[in-house]
């Protein structure tokens, strides 16, 4: 599956540049392509300037609203981030049509945080902008969450959160959900931090973007997952997981202990796949699930009917209401490893969660700002015989 990818904002921007490392990964290691272009929008020229693999031109850096922010961000604000983007949204479109292998890209991916100003509010109405350009195309989001320390100091998270996915879910054909939270590692400083979670978002993407793309006969699984099963699966709130597991160097000898053997693949095939549930880019019940998909990539002579028979009745042990699709990838040496999506989610208690919180601010909000006018008010009156120096 080849996808054209679009950063928005700081965080969207970041992670949009470890896709296209990731395609530069594919193309030196397995001479494919899985991304046809690679953009970056952004209101700040500071958080453009800061990307190491975007390509630097006016094309791929897109920086948009200059006029009013002077380059220097919206401050949180996405209701301005959503007016500079229908205002500049002519550029993006303008940069796609640029793109050289435009008619090989499958879908369109845009990224942004939902907490953020210029990519909360941006993300939403370039989806919608590009939807009407290039209708033929599914168009899929992923919007990562905000920190709990993010969520209990600055209360316009919660508020950009929810309007962000509320929009985003009204013009998406899906959305993968990343809570940043489930990455931190709290002996790293924050830069690590950062730059490992971008990484880590991304990584489960690698061999499935890569499987339907291959060239090489020797590594193209008895079944394929490619786009089409892809597109078939991604509807609505989404999440993605990945699990890994090395094979060790030496094995159980032929002959009596072989049966060891045999029950010791299909136990490190069934740990690995409840390693990429455990490692969801999002905390969600799997009975939830409407649609799923799972990806096996091992050495060709350590998959087998029996793993894969394991695998699959793992999955819908735990997704007993999902239509799944499956295929294998004999592209790994020394490892099994899964890549897990869960799609169609229709009860994510999180969003939940930042709807109600939303509801309860704007109403709090409100109130203040009520009892801020009546204060006005009051100060207005008690220096109304002063004289002014204006």
């Amino acid at each position: 599956m080849k996808l054209l990818v679009i950063g928005c904002g700081q965080c969207g921007g970041r992670i949009a540049d470890e896709f296209a490392l990731l395609n530069r990964r594919a193309h030196g290691q397995r001479g494919i392509d899985i991304i046809t272009n690679t953009l970056a929008v952004n209101t700040d020229v500071a958080d453009l300037s800061g990307l190491s693999f975007i390509r630097p031109d006016y094309q791929h850096r897109i920086l948009i609203g200059g006029r009013k922010t002077g380059g220097h961000g919206v401050g949180k604000i996405n209701e301005l981030g959503s007016e500079i983007a229908k205002e500049d949204g002519d550029k993006i479109i303008e940069c796609i049509r640029t793109t050289r292998h435009l008619h090989e890209t499958d879908a369109f991916l845009l990224i942004a945080s939902a907490a953020g100003g210029t990519g909360s509010g941006a993300i939403p109405i370039l989806t919608q902008y590009i939807k009407e350009h290039y209708g033929e195309k599914p168009l899929y989001n992923l919007i990562v969450l905000p920190f709990k320390h993010e969520e209990k100091i600055e209360e316009r998270t919660i508020y950009n959160t929810a309007t962000c996915l509320k929009s985003a879910y009204l013009v998406a054909d899906a959305i993968f959900l990343v809570d940043n939270q489930r990455y931190v590692r709290k002996d790293f400083s924050i830069q690590s931090n950062l730059a490992k979670i971008n990484a880590l978002v991304v990584e489960p993407f690698y061999n499935l973007l890569c499987a339907g793309e291959e060239k090489k006969p020797k590594y193209i699984g008895s079944r394929i997952l490619d786009a089409g099963d892809i597109i078939q699966t991604l509807s609505g709130w989404s999440v993605i997981g990945y699990g890994k597991s090395q094979i060790p160097l030496f094995k159980f000898p032929f002959g009596a202990s072989n049966f060891r053997e045999k029950a010791s693949e299909s136990q490190k095939g069934v740990q690995v796949m409840n390693e990429a549930i455990n490692e969801l880019s999002l905390k969600c019940n799997p009975s939830d699930t409407k649609r799923a998909l799972y990806l096996l990539s091992a050495p060709a002579e350590e998959m087998n009917m029996s793993l894969i028979n394991e695998i699959g009745n793992c999955l819908k042990r735990i997704a007993t209401e999902a239509i799944i699709r499956s295929g294998d990838y004999p592209r790994e040496k020394r490892s099994i490893d899964i890549t897990v999506i869960l799609s169609e989610l229709i009860n994510v208690g999180k969003v939940m969660e930042y709807f109600t919180q939303a509801i309860l601010y704007i109403s709090s909000y409100k109130k203040r700002w009520e009892g801020l006018e009546h204060e006005h008010e009051g100060i207005e009156e008690a220096f109304r015989d002063i004289p002014s120096l204006l």
